[in-house]
Formats: C-alpha cells, sequence, structure tokens
C-alpha cells in the first residue's frame, strides 16, 4: 500500500527514536512517504494532498489533535484513516483498543495494513469540521484552553496537568451560577447548560489507565450521544464522573441530561462561549450546528 505518515514532533509522546521505529516497521511491506507537521492545520493539508493523489491511507502520528486534522483531509475520499498514538492521552487510539506505546502500536496497524482491515465509520460534524471522539462546550473547553496555555508541560506532567487545569477553572476560572449556553435537540424545550459532551466514541477520556465512561452507547456506528451537565455543584459534577470512572454511564438526574442517538444538534447563546474539538482548543463562538456524518471516513481497524 502507499502510505503518507503524518508526524507531529511536538507531540507528548513522539521522539526522534520512535519516529524512526515507526517508520522502519510501516516500511517493511508498503511504500511509505514522511511529513513533519509544524503548524496548526498542516496535516489537514497534508492529507487532502495525499487523498487528491490516491495514496492508500495517511498515518496520523501524534496526538488527538494531529489526528483530527488528518481525518478532517481524508473525510470523504478513499484514501484511508490509520491512528498510532503520539499525545499525552490519546483517547481515539485507545479506544480502538491500541496500547499507549507508538513502538507496540505499530505493530498492530501493520497487521491491520497488511491484511487490509478498513471499514467505513461515521464522524461529527461541528460547523462544517469533523470530530473522531468528541467535541466540549463549555466547562470542559475552558480546562482544554488552560492546559494549552501550559502546552510546554503537557510531555512532563500529563495527566495531573489536566487534574489541575480542571479544578482552578471550577474554582475560579468558569462561572457557576448562571447557565453559559442553550442545547437544541429536535423540537424539544432547549437544555440550559454549563458544560456539554458530544460524543461520537467512548469513553469520554481516560484518566491514567482507567477510560470515563459517560455512554456506553456511543460508538462509530451509531448517532452521537449528548452530555450535558446543568448544573456545576461538586456534588452533581463529581457523582456522575465517578458513577463514569467507576460503573461506566451517566443518567439523567436533576444535574445533567442525556441523549443517545442524536442526528443533529445546535448550541447557542447571546453571549460567545468556549468549545473544543478532540482535544484541540478553538476559541469562543455563540453558536455551533452538529451532525451526525454515517460513512463519513474509512478506518484502518488495528488488530
Amino acid at each position: 500500500m502507499r502510505l503518507l505518515l503524518v508526524v507531529n514532533s511536538f507531540a507528548s509522546s513522539v521522539t526522534a527514536r520512535n519516529t524512526v521505529v515507526v517508520h522502519q516497521q510501516l516500511a517493511r511491506r508498503h511504500d511509505v512517504q514522511v511529513v513533519e507537521t509544524n503548524r496548526r492545520g498542516h496535516a489537514t493539508r497534508f492529507a487532502q494532498d495525499a487523498a487528491r493523489r490516491g495514496l492508500d491511507a495517511v498515518v496520523a502520528f501524534g496526538g488527538d489533535g494531529t489526528l483530527n486534522e488528518v481525518a478532517t483531509g481524508v473525510a470523504g475520499s478513499d484514501t484511508a484513516l490509520a491512528v498510532l498514538p503520539g499525545g499525552s492521552t490519546n483517547v481515539f487510539a485507545r479506544t480502538l483498543g491500541m496500547p499507549n506505546d507508538p513502538a507496540a502500536a505499530v505493530k498492530q496497524l501493520c497487521t491491520a495494513l497488511d491484511d487490509e482491515t478498513i471499514r467505513p465509520i461515521g464522524l461529527g460534524n461541528c460547523n462544517g469540521r469533523y470530530f473522531c471522539f468528541h467535541t466540549g462546550v463549555g466547562y470542559d473547553a475552558a480546562v482544554v484552553r488552560l492546559v494549552e496555555r501550559r502546552a510546554s508541560l503537557k510531555r512532563y506532567l500529563g495527566h495531573p496537568l489536566f487534574v489541575g487545569a480542571a479544578l482552578q477553572t471550577w474554582a475560579i476560572g468558569y462561572g457557576r451560577k448562571n447557565p453559559h449556553f442553550n442545547v437544541r435537540i429536535g423540537e424539544t424545550a432547549p437544555i440550559e447548560g454549563f458544560f456539554t459532551i458530544v460524543m461520537n466514541t467512548n469513553p469520554y477520556t481516560f484518566l491514567g489507565k482507567k477510560p470515563l465512561n459517560l455512554s456506553p452507547q456511543a460508538n462509530l456506528d451509531a448517532g452521537l450521544s449528548v452530555v450535558t451537565f446543568t448544573s456545576l455543584s461538586a456534588t452533581g459534577l463529581l457523582g456522575s464522573l465517578g458513577r463514569a470512572l467507576v460503573r461506566g454511564g451517566v443518567h439523567d438526574n436533576k444535574h445533567l441530561v442525556v441523549r443517545e442517538n442524536v442526528q443533529a444538534l445546535s448550541v447557542d447563546y447571546e453571549r460567545p462561549f468556549p468549545y473544543q474539538l478532540d482535544g484541540d482548543y478553538l476559541g469562543e463562538t455563540t453558536e455551533l450546528r452538529f451532525t451526525h456524518v454515517p460513512e463519513a471516513v474509512r478506518l484502518v481497524i488495528p488488530a
């Protein structure tokens, strides 16, 4: 197969050494071109060019942001998407059952490429941009914004950096008194929210080795799962997240609303609110429009 290996050398787990290992493994049986990203949006342009040239697959080696850009670049084409974990959390790769070690993960990927184990999957779309596993609106995005301001520490601190950012944002960085946006699904009354996760897959994220399972029904073949926190009380937030961590799955209660298999929704408010897409902070907006797009991309399924 003809492959393009897109490498984000700034990602937390990407090194010169494991990049050589990954390249050598892929090149044993395939024709591999290697490119490195150096700015936001670069991976999308590389992936779009690979699709135009008719390459068989683009391998995203970096964090979840790199994966998102590559997925956006190949979506709607015959060029397949392949993923290798190179970031600090690697939500999508781990959701597919891949280990966090790139050297181990590339062996799984090579088996899938050798066997041409590829199938179409659905993606979410938010304001014209695809997402692989989730979009976070409100509090979640404010946490990611704070983490990105300390991006140089991600390679060394990893999950403790996210935990610290979540606590700081909850305490002093995000208003807990009034809702920040309205979630509109179909003809039902809008949901006033502080924190919404629109999920294309489950888990929402990982805390160390533990998956945070908000919606076990979310998968690559179903519609979107929408989990909206209508309160940021410590009791409601920690109780729901604790249940997701220990038991798996959350349900409607006085602090949150859950909707499954959603094909379309919108989020809006008179004042701007923050959002992040596949872990990449994208700023503030007053309106988001979501759709589920079946068979949006062809995915190399790791062995």
